[in-house]
């Protein structure tokens, strides 16, 4: 039912997409425009794409307008026009300052084990900021998992992949997988999730598997998504995309980006390392102001994990 939705609603989208008005000659070269207080101003191009980020792309800067909801928590929201299904998208932002703030992991899973049951709705009280974790197997997370200092699931393969890693500091540290079993072995470990693919790897890198040409993935492939980044003074963005098409009436399908736009995209905001959680019909934020309404975006399934973001 919900795959039968989905293609409905990608063909609706691909229909609307020719008719739609996007930035003067965007569709043509392939990328991607934000709107700004003076239009929509171009930051990504895959032809002519940075292989390597050394800072943000400054039209996402002048358009993010921050908003600080609490000490060490900032939101902001962008508008982004893109081609195909991408031709309206809203992103959300969320920037966590981890000397305020500690990530830790959830687990949830239905009684027969076999689908997970977190939702950013199964989030307590006092947690700042939610959302669901990495890439998924049936009931179970993939990958490197490590819940309080409990090895949940041993590391998987896969050159594309990294892992997120807490200690008993709340230091967080972005691990590439050639990295993961020195890290493994030094202890110390206590939330770990591993996830693919690496948006940017190293200082701002954009791995050779992401740019024009690569074939070790579907480069075209459009979906919602969502990504946890680095930024280069530390702290910690997120950020899930909403599809804003059709009047907002369809933000949970499973329509956005491709893999190299949102690499773009952490790389224009300025991340240095980042990689993608689990999108789609997965990927949800919860945002909780320390004054007004919590904020959800929700999502279609319940996931096995999720990350949550408590006060020190």
């Amino acid at each position: 039912m919900k795959n039968s939705f989905a293609r409905s609603l990608r063909a609706a989208a691909a229909s609307l997409a020719l008719a739609a008005a996007l930035p003067a000659g965007l569709a043509a070269q392939a990328g991607l425009a934000v709107r700004t207080a003076d239009g929509w101003r171009p930051f990504w191009r895959a032809e002519a794409a940075p292989a390597r980020w050394t800072g943000g792309a400054p039209a996402l800067a002048s358009a993010a307008r921050w908003r600080t909801i609490r000490p060490g928590v900032e939101t902001a929201e962008l508008r982004v026009a893109g081609s195909g299904e991408a031709w309206r998208v809203r992103v959300v932002l969320v920037r966590i300052d981890p000397r305020v703030h500690r990530l830790g992991l959830r687990e949830a899973r239905a009684p027969d084990g076999m689908a997970g049951a977190w939702t950013v709705d199964s989030a307590g009280a006092g947690v700042a900021v939610a959302f669901n974790a990495g890439q998924f197997t049936g009931g179970t997370p993939w990958g490197w998992t490590v819940v309080d200092g409990r090895e949940v699931r041993a590391p998987g393969r896969g050159p594309l992949s990294m892992a997120l890693v807490t200690d008993r500091a709340g230091s967080v540290r972005f691990v590439p997988p050639d990295s993961i079993a020195a890290v493994r072995r030094a202890g110390g470990v206590v939330n770990a999730i591993q996830s693919y693919p690496a948006l940017l790897a190293g200082d701002g890198q954009v791995p050779a598997a992401l740019r024009p040409g690569a074939r070790e993935i579907d480069l075209a492939h459009r979906d919602g998504r969502l990504a946890i980044g680095e930024l280069r003074d530390g702290r910690i963005l997120v950020a899930l995309t909403r599809f804003d098409g059709l009047g907002g009436a369809a933000s949970t399908a499973p329509l956005g980006f491709t893999v190299p736009e949102m690499a773009g995209l952490m790389g224009g905001l300025g991340c240095r390392r980042a990689m993608l959680l689990d999108g789609g019909i997965s990927g949800q934020l919860l945002v909780r102001p320390l004054r007004g309404s919590v904020v959800r975006h929700t999502a279609w399934r319940r996931v096995p994990l999720g990350i949550v973001v408590e006060p020190r």
